[in-house]
């Protein structure tokens, strides 16, 4: 039976890898990659270090696709249809990727920033061409799930946060749900993929908010404060970073004193 691993490989920095992720790469044979470009070469740079310091430089196969097109500029309505379309095209690469170089008993390993199990499709794409190759009379394979520290995880460890307060709740969504306004019955919101910077529009004076970019990094950029104080900062030094490496990853917590709310 084929068997497909999804590695966790953390936030960034290359000491985030666990030891069942270390033993996960060494099982594989052939490491699937979607290429995003020239301006994600350090991302390229460390999924290759991983693999040089923990199965051996020379001693793995990476088979790369290009990654499908997506309308990013979709809003409302249509920005559920366009991520389901982009979605839909890029199981039909990983499809293709499985297909062609996976033997019938052979591992091959997809490696994910984070964790696979918060803000990552890869876990929900194989289970879809999983069913659909069983449903057209094939196999499927053994799809296996191999957690690793994420943004969130290495956003707290970085300002010495404890994410949830005591008898209290941790919300985590994202820029876009966030664009609604501050929920009113959670003091501490954890927001992720928040690319139009909604925090700077929210007009709550008793939320502070703790930011962090390239958690894990060298380029690791943090900042904490009172939001109404500090959210311009954030959104120059954020615009700033972006346009000198060409992306930006970054996650932050907002929290409400529970006494003003």
């Amino acid at each position: 039976m084929r068997t497909v691993l999804v590695i966790g490989i953390g936030a960034g920095d290359p000491d985030h890898l666990t030891l069942q992720a270390v033993a996960a790469l060494r099982r594989a044979d052939v490491f699937f990659a979607i290429d995003k470009g020239s301006a994600k070469d350090d991302l390229l740079a460390l999924r290759t270090l991983l693999l040089d310091r923990h199965v051996g430089p020379g001693a793995y196969r990476v088979v790369e696709a290009a990654d499908p097109e997506r309308d990013r500029d979709a809003t409302g309505p249509s920005y559920r249809e366009a991520v389901l379309d982009w979605q839909d095209r890029r199981a039909a690469v990983y499809a293709g990727m499985i297909d062609d170089e996976l033997g019938p008993d052979g591992v091959g390993a997809f490696l994910v920033w984070g964790d696979p199990a918060l803000y990552d499709g890869t876990l929900r794409l194989l289970a879809g061409i999983h069913d659909a190759d069983v449903a057209s009379g094939g196999q499927g394979f053994t799809i296996e799930s191999v957690p690793g520290i994420s943004s969130v995880a290495a956003l707290a460890a970085a300002h010495r946060l404890i994410l949830n307060r005591v008898g209290g709740s941790v919300l985590v969504t994202t820029g876009r749900r966030l664009a609604a306004g501050m929920p009113r019955d959670v003091d501490d919101v954890v927001v992720m993929l928040d690319g139009s910077t909604a925090f700077a529009a929210l007009p709550d004076d008793d939320v502070d908010i703790y930011w962090g970019a390239y958690l894990g990094t060298p380029d690791e950029i943090l900042v904490a404060g009172n939001l109404q104080k500090v959210k311009d900062d954030i959104v120059r030094r954020r615009a700033a970073a972006r346009e000198r490496k060409g992306w930006i990853m970054d996650t932050y917590l907002l929290r409400r004193d529970p006494g003003r709310r």
